[in-house]
Parts: structure tokens; C-alpha cells; sequence
């Protein structure tokens, strides 16, 4: 398949938007063996290098959404979720002390948490979390379940500029109803996008009460148990009514296709404003235990920008790809380059050339994920 539809080069040609016209924005880089390290300071400094965090968000909601993929009772050889697939805490609590010391008006952890609509703090707590510790970091801290409504009064739609699957999407008002948006991910291969990074994280951010699996025909399920994999992956179904389906249900059903396309179309309308990529330590070969075959890693790195595209484009050349390669290169042998995709939609530019690198280089925090290095498995 290629990377593009012809409907889809034929609008890039028009010069709606090109890897020139994106923006791109600096990305700060940092070396960081162990989360015992003074992460305050290691990611105070990244922020310095972008301009500081208190211009961004003094006076401000700042929603930071969270990589926490998969059921809390998952683990990968029977290790901490933190330093395999999830966000690690000590990182979250090092990003929420700089928002308090920078001025934030109001912190807002996120995360449509899987196969349930109940508190967030539970399922924090399930995957070993000290939510009292974090509670005690900020007195303007605040937690959100956005699997479904969960306490809000309606869903709020958000359009791309330019829809590839479906013209807009309903999402719990906590994704609107903010100054500043954080996407804090984990640096990872993903089975079927290559690698999930800042943009594949906010795949998340669609309710599984809309998109899931068990989701309603016609009105959202409340209470969902379920994934997104037959509406968002597959497109074996629609999602409820309520939301717009998709622009065309005859379009390629593979999940290489659609993915990384709705990815894309995500941060087209709801824009990453800092993207933080969490790379102490991490897995490769997959994005969370379910996937045969991956392994640990300790990368030893901090990865944090303004721009999303920009920032994972530098993320994934530090795991040893390109991030312009095209389908059926590594890291996107099965699908399409989301990173070119969103770049097409004008978020940001994937050209390593046009992104001014801070802190450390590219070069001495490489770190391949496809090879085994010595050394390199925890």
C-alpha cells in the first residue's frame, strides 16, 4: 500500500501544506540514567532551553495527558509499570512541582484509563502509584478519567484541519476546556505505528463510551469495558451516533492505514503544546506486554519540545531511525509514517534539519532499538 491515497497526494501537491511550510520548533534533549537522578532540576533545565516553563503556563490550566496504556495488572516480567510502559510516576511528580513553581492556575492529570469509567486515582493507585504523594505536590492539582464523561456535562467536538478518517471527534471537555496541553509519553516501538511517542499517546484521548468496542449504537455507554480496536483499528464498526462517522467506510480497513491516521487527524485538533518524552527506561518491540517479543531497555534520556511532530521526529531518530522513512522502511514496516502524516496536516515538520536540537545532540543520545546492544538490556 502506499503512503499516501491519491486523494491524499493530490492535496499535498496542491500546497495546502508541505514539510517547508510546517512549523518547527526547538527540542531540548538531556541524559538521564536512573529516575533517582533530580529530575526537577534535569527537566527544569530542558525547559530553560525552550525559553522557560513560566511564559507557557503562569496563570494557566495546564492538562497533561498521561501514558498509561493497558490494564495496571500487566506487567512485563513482572517489573514496575513505570520502567517498562507507562509514564514513570517520578517523572509526573517532577513535571507537576514545575507547574506549581512556574505559576500554573490549575493542573489537570488525564488519561482515558482502559476498560473502565471509574475514578483515575484508582487506577493509578492499581498500578502502584502514591497518589497521596502526588496529591501532596500541588493543592491545584486535579484528576480526570476522560474515558467517558465521568462527572462532566457533555462531550465537546474538535475538528482536524483536514480529516483523514473522520471529520471530527467527540472528546470529554477537559481536552477543550484548557490553556495548555501536555502530552508526557514513553519512548516506544509500537506493533503497528512503529513507534508511539507524544502523537500516538493522545490516541488515547478518544472515549471508549464513543469509540469503544462496547461503546452504544446510538448514545454513548456510560460505562465502557472495553478497547477502541473495532472502531478505531479495524473499522468494524462505527463509533456511537452521536459523533460523526467516518468521511469514507470504504476506505482500507488495515490497521497500518488507519492508525496512524487518526494519530494524526488528533493532533490536528487538539494541539500538543509541550510534549515530554519519558526515556530512562523503557521497553522495545512493542508498546506494552501484550506484544510478544519486546524487551527492556535503558535509553538513558529526556526528550521534551513545543512542537509535537518536531519532537517525536528527534525521538525517533534517537531509537536509530528516520523519522521521513517511508512505508515498509523501519520503524513503519506495516503502516504509514504518522509523523509525515501530521505533517501534511500542517502540525509540525518532521525535517531533522529544520528542528534546532538543545541540551545534548542526537548523535551522543542514539540509542537503536532495533539492535541488541551490549549493555543495553536491564
Amino acid at each position: 500500500m502506499a503512503e499516501l491515497t491519491r486523494r491524499e497526494f493530490l492535496w499535498a501537491a496542491t500546497g495546502a501544506c508541505s514539510a517547508t511550510a510546517a512549523p518547527a520548533s526547538p527540542v531540548a534533549l538531556a541524559r538521564c540514567s536512573s529516575y533517582d537522578e533530580d529530575l526537577v532540576v534535569a527537566m527544569g533545565r530542558m525547559f530553560d532551553h525552550l525559553g522557560g516553563l513560566q511564559r507557557l503556563v503562569a496563570n494557566k490550566t495546564v492538562t497533561i495527558k498521561l501514558n498509561l496504556t493497558g490494564s495496571p495488572a500487566l506487567r512485563f516480567a513482572g517489573r514496575p509499570v513505570g520502567v517498562t510502559h507507562y509514564t514513570h510516576p517520578r517523572t509526573i511528580m517532577a513535571m507537576i512541582a514545575l507547574l506549581d513553581r512556574a505559576g500554573a492556575r490549575r493542573i489537570r492529570l488525564v488519561e482515558s484509563a482502559w476498560a473502565t469509567a471509574g475514578p483515575l486515582e484508582e487506577y493509578m493507585l492499581d498500578a502502584g502509584w502514591n497518589v497521596r504523594a502526588l496529591k501532596g505536590l500541588s493543592s491545584k492539582l486535579e484528576f480526570q478519567n476522560t474515558n467517558a464523561l465521568c462527572g462532566a456535562r457533555r462531550y465537546v467536538s474538535l475538528k482536524p484541519t483536514r480529516p483523514y478518517i473522520f471529520p471530527a471527534y467527540l472528546l470529554h471537555p477537559s481536552y477543550l476546556e484548557t490553556d495548555v496541553f501536555i502530552s508526557m509519553a514513553k519512548l516506544k516501538n509500537h506493533a503497528t505505528c512503529g513507534v508511539t511517542l507524544a502523537m500516538k499517546n493522545c490516541f488515547g484521548i478518544t472515549p471508549a463510551s464513543i469509540y469503544g468496542d462496547d461503546a452504544g449504537v446510538d448514545e454513548p455507554n456510560e460505562a465502557p469495558t472495553k478497547g477502541r480496536v473495532d472502531t478505531c483499528h479495524l473499522g468494524k464498526r462505527q463509533p456511537a451516533r452521536i459523533a460523526p462517522g467516518e468521511i469514507d467506510p470504504q476506505s482500507p480497513r488495515q490497521p497500518g492505514y488507519r492508525m496512524p491516521r487518526i494519530t494524526a487527524e488528533l493532533a490536528s485538533a487538539r494541539p500538543i503544546d509541550i510534549s515530554f518524552i519519558d526515556g530512562v527506561e523503557s521497553i522495545a518491540g512493542g508498546e506494552g506486554p501484550w506484544i510478544r517479543g519486546i524487551r527492556s531497555v535503558r535509553p538513558g534520556v529526556l526528550i521534551a519540545g513545543l512542537n509535537p511532530v518536531c519532537t517525536d521526529a528527534v525521538a525517533t531518530a534517537i531509537m536509530g531511525y528516520d523519522p521521513r522513512a517511508p512505508r515498509g522502511a523501519p520503524p513503519f514496516r506495516d503502516c504509514d509514517n504518522t509523523l509525515l502524516l501530521a505533517e501534511a496536516l500542517g502540525v509540525g515538520s518532521a525535517d531533522l534539519n529544520r528542528i534546532d536540537v538543545r541540551g545534548e545532540s542526537i548523535e551522543q543520545l542514539r540509542f537503536p532499538f532495533d539492535k541488541t546492544l551490549t549493555g543495553s538490556t536491564a
